[in-house]
């Protein structure tokens, strides 16, 4: 042997989609509590993830990450934590029979003068691998503008990752996964 590496003899195994035991040892409680319900502050992000044909998924998994309202990210341990006060920045749920899913949260804050966002990723069957996008708040225009994601995209594109407010102060947030109005997604 003269130190060298051998050459591959084997092809690399493809990706494998998620399934039939997708929850098993990803579920806890409260996990869509990032915030406690009704707290001062929590708001309620909610939205439906549609298939490349329109209709909803109903056996997804919806995970965020966010910043606190003061734009500071959450460090402590215990990210599954849900003591009714502590803010973890980090959720997980799973969409219903109607493709729909729902965090209490609150508001990020901006982290490096960025526009606020949610860190989102999405896991579903038929998927080889997550997907990664971000939810924005729709009130600051001039952050969005300057945004060093969201200025690289058309306006159709930027449209895929702004929630809409309701009346009550809560988000809405569909995820497309392909076909028309497709969610911009992230390659990391």
């Amino acid at each position: 042997m003269t130190g060298r590496v051998p050459a591959r003899t084997l092809e690399p195994t493809a990706g494998q989609t998620v399934g039939p035991f997708f929850a098993y040892g990803t579920t806890y409680p409260k996990k869509h509590e990032v915030a406690f319900p009704h707290s001062p502050g929590a708001i309620l992000l909610s939205g439906a993830v549609f298939d490349g044909a329109g209709a909803p998924i109903p056996d997804c998994m919806v995970e965020i990450f966010g910043a606190d309202r003061d734009g500071t990210v959450p460090r402590a341990r215990g990210s599954f934590r849900r003591d009714d006060h502590t803010f973890t920045g980090f959720g997980r749920a799973f969409t219903t029979d109607e493709g729909r899913y729902e965090f209490w949260t609150r508001n990020p804050g901006s982290v490096a003068g960025e526009a606020p966002f949610f860190a989102v990723i999405v896991f579903a069957r038929g998927l080889p691998d997550k997907l990664h996008t971000r939810i924005y708040l729709p009130e600051d225009e001039a952050a969005l503008a300057a945004d060093p994601l969201l200025s690289t995209l058309d306006a159709g594109e930027r449209a895929t990752l702004i929630a809409r407010r309701t009346p009550e102060g809560h988000l809405v947030h569909d995820l497309r996964l392909q076909g028309e109005k497709e969610t911009v997604f992230l390659a990391y």
